[in-house]
Parts: structure tokens; sequence; C-alpha cells
């Protein structure tokens, strides 16, 4: 389970973390071997062809030194030819080929859930917790369609590095596509550092950065439903640095649009989001290795609307906003363990976050032009512990917490906004998966699911996920 490790050559290639970032399993290695050796062959194939054409060049060049003194004149002229020949494939040679050159990576990940649940998921809602949006609740009941994805990927040229990645959802029932990232990332930024542009998932906490197929259960925690309705994911631009130590040390910085929670939908120049975060990692010994990490997503929401209560001349829903400072920080770890550093037959995981939210501003109730002050302090956590006891076979439990806090409302009565009285949901889940290779997995899971005051929701989860096409390692 080391971190710095050969294969650490065929995950740069791949454009994923160092490999002091995640501790890769046999079918992983074989995986990076395979894409590796596809790379190799790609680049003989190149120089093969430059040297046909430096070998042409210089037949050319002998004929032109004959002509030459046929005509009383040298062959310098050709012989530096030659030269500028012998430098580009000598340049070409030792720079990372364009990938345009191949075919791009594509990969299918198809994800499918039968859910038995008692309360309706359409009226889901998290109380004493203003609406995050975003997909926070249980797909229907009965069968229905996961979030699947299909991805695209390749080198522009020696320097940037395309990705794309479209989810296959349904939203009341009727399929959609959503981009999910389409961005461009560098390859040849020296020290250490990386910039990424355009749609991406955050770098914060631990789990916002992986994708719904990788997590070790069926959904997101409560917390990060809570304060990112699922994860935070936005337009803007990113930049990393790995420092070159032996410990594995990550720096990172964020710029976005902040168009979605905790921000808001918004026309103006400028960022509407900022985040920061640092990751540590290391061994301990040939079997564990570590990983903890410190993060900050500050916002500044305009007008962020939301629903509660309802008129009571009208009966209609009440709308109201919330326009200030929203800041989260995220403390986050995770603790892995293998007998000498060989998942395939067994290994622990252990995985938790904290999260904690202060927004001050000024909330508008109803859309009557009353702006009340507001302040809002809330936290939530998961910790979660997955066992793979023999090959193939996995068991894992996981256990949510929110604290909703005490809202200060100025002026306003708190009970014209129900959803906001104290409320402290919990939730604890359950599971058993199978894979039988790295491409395919059955998942049963089991969760009590306290989100709703009064309304505890017993859920059953039946999940096939399946990986088609070229796939890249997973992060540590």
């Amino acid at each position: 389970m080391a971190f710095l490790r050969p294969a650490a050559l065929c995950v740069a290639l791949a454009a994923a973390f160092p490999a002091a970032a995640f501790a890769a399993s046999d079918a992983d290695l074989k995986q990076l071997r395979d894409q590796l050796r596809e790379l190799r062959d790609t680049y003989q194939q190149r120089i093969d062809a430059l040297e046909q054409r430096l070998a042409a060049a210089e037949a050319r060049s002998a004929s032109a030194s004959t002509a030459a003194v046929e005509a009383g004149t040298t062959a310098s002229e050709a012989i530096r030819s030659v030269a500028e020949v012998r430098a580009t494939a000598d340049s070409v040679a030792r720079r990372p080929a364009s990938a345009s050159a191949f075919n791009p990576a594509v990969s299918l990940i198809i994800d499918s859930k039968f859910t038995r649940l008692q309360r309706d998921p359409s009226a889901y809602r998290i109380d004493g917790f203003i609406p995050s949006g975003g997909e926070i609740g249980p797909p229907r009941k009965g069968f229905s369609l996961g979030e699947s994805e299909l991805a695209f990927s390749a080198n522009v040229d020696h320097l940037f590095r395309g990705n794309a990645r479209f989810a296959l959802a349904e939203d009341d029932g009727a399929g959609v596509v959503e981009v999910e990232e389409v961005n461009v990332e560098t390859l040849a930024l020296p020290s250490g550092l990386k910039m990424k542009a355009g749609r991406f998932l955050s770098g914060v906490g631990y789990l916002n950065q992986q994708h719904p197929h990788e997590w070790d259960f069926s959904d997101a925690p409560l917390a990060y439903k809570a304060f990112f309705g699922y994860r935070l994911q936005n337009d803007g631009v990113q930049l990393r640095w790995v420092a070159p130590t032996e410990l594995f040390l990550e720096l990172g910085a964020e710029a976005a649009n902040g168009g979605k929670f905790p921000g808001a939908e918004r026309n103006a120049n400028g960022a509407g989001l900022w985040t920061a975060f640092a990751h540590l990692g290391g061994d301990i010994g040939e079997s564990s290795a570590w990983q903890v990490g410190l993060s900050h997503v500050r916002a500044n929401p305009r007008a962020r609307g939301f629903e509660d209560g309802a008129d009571p001349a009208t009966g209609a829903a009440l709308q109201h906003s919330f326009s200030g400072s929203s800041q989260t920080w995220i403390a986050d770890f995770v603790y892995k363990w293998a007998p000498s550093g060989n998942a395939s037959d067994t290994h622990f995981k252990l995985q938790g976050e904290y999260l904690m939210r202060r927004e001050t501003g000024e909330l508008n109730y109803g859309g009557n032009g009353n702006d009340y002050a507001a302040r809002f302090r809330q936290s939530g956590s998961y910790l979660q512990a997955v066992y793979q006891f023999m090959p193939h076979w996995r068991v894992g439990v996981r256990g949510d917490w929110l604290r909703s806090g005490t809202a200060d409302l100025g002026g306003l009565d708190p009970a014209g906004l129900p959803i906001l009285a104290g409320y402290n949901p919990t939730r604890q889940t359950a599971m058993v998966d199978w894979s039988p290779s790295e491409f395919s997995r059955l998942r049963l899971q089991l969760a009590r699911d306290k989100s709703r005051d009064g309304e505890a929701d017993n859920q059953v989860w039946l999940q096939y996920v399946m990986s088609l096409g070229a796939h890249g390692a997973h992060k540590f």
C-alpha cells in the first residue's frame, strides 16, 4: 500500500492523482499496466515513422551532396536539413504524444436501482435546514434509473487534456442528460502545479471528489445533501499543487461562478464562490495508509430562494430568499489497511467527515419586501467503515448526524418557517456488496432514515453498477 510506487508513472499518464494519493488493487495495477503498454506501443509506432522520415531525408541529402559537388557547391544546406529532421525526431520522441492521434478514452457506467420505501420520496426533506435543492432524496419507489455516466477523455496535445462526463439520470420519470463535468487540465506546468478550467467537482473534502459509482454506499451522506445538495460542483478554475515530499501533501484553491447551493443563480462578473483545501497522507508500515484533509468554502448568495409554509389566504407555497455570506468548513480523514499492501483478498477502510456551516445575512419572508436579519450555525458529520472479508465480498456500516442549531431570525416569528424548526436528523445504514470483477458490483443496502421529524423511513436498496470501456484507477 505504499504511496510512492513505480505504478505512479501509469497514474500520471492516466491524468489521475499521484500514486501517493491512493492504494491500488491488483486489478487496478493490471489496468494501469495495460494502459502503459498501449501508450508504449503507440510511441513506438510514432518513432518508427520518424525513423522512416529520417532515412528518406538522409537519402535526399546524399543525392543533394552529389548534385552539389557536380555543380561546384557544398552540401552544407542539405546536411543542415538532415540535422533539423533529427532534432525534430528527438523532440517528438521526448515529449508526450498527442492523444488526438488516438481515439479518446470512452467509458459508460450503468447504475440502476430498486428501492422499497415507507415514505413518499417526492416529499423528502431534511428538517431543520434550508432546502439545498439537488438530488437529496431517494429515487422513486420500485425500479428506477440511477445516475449512469458517459465519459470521454483524451490529451489535446502535450500541454492539455480534455475531459467530459455526462450523467444519464431521470427527473419525474423522464430521462435527462446532465453535464456533470466538462473541463481542460494542464499536463506540463512545472513544480507539481496543475490547473483545471471548466465544470468540475470541487476538490474539497474527501467524498466530494468521487463520482457516485465510486461510493461505498448507494447514496451520499446526509451532511453532503444538506450542505451542498449532495455534492459541490461549479464552473470555474482550479489550481492544485503537490509538494515534492515523502509524505503526500496537496494544496488547492478554486474560484467559481457560485450558481449552485450554497451559492445562488447570479448574473454578475467575477466569482461567487471560493474554496481552499489541503490534503496530507502517508504510509504506516507496509499494510496501512492514511490521509487527512481540511477545506473551506465561501459563497455570497444573492436572493437564494426556497419554499416553506403556505399562504393562509391562498394556500400557495410561500417563496422566501436569503442573501448574505455562507461559509463551510470541512475536516476529513480516511484510513486503509490491507495485509502487506495487497487489497485483493482482504482490506478495511475507515472514513469520516465533519462539516460546519455559518451563514449571516438577510432573509426575505414570502416575497413581501420585509427583510429580517438572519444567522445560522449548523453542523453535520458521518462515519463509515467498510470491510472486505473475502475476495469480491464487502460489508459496511455508516452513521449520519446533523445538528440544525438555533436559527436567529431577528424579529421574524420562527413559526412562520416550519422547516427551520430545531431538529437533528440522523440516519443509520448497512450494506453488503459483491464485485465479481473490478467492472461490476451488486449491492444490498438497508437504511433507517430520520431526516423528517416524526417520519422515520425504513429503506431497502438493490443496486447494480457496471463499468464499460476505459476507466482509470480511483483516487485514494
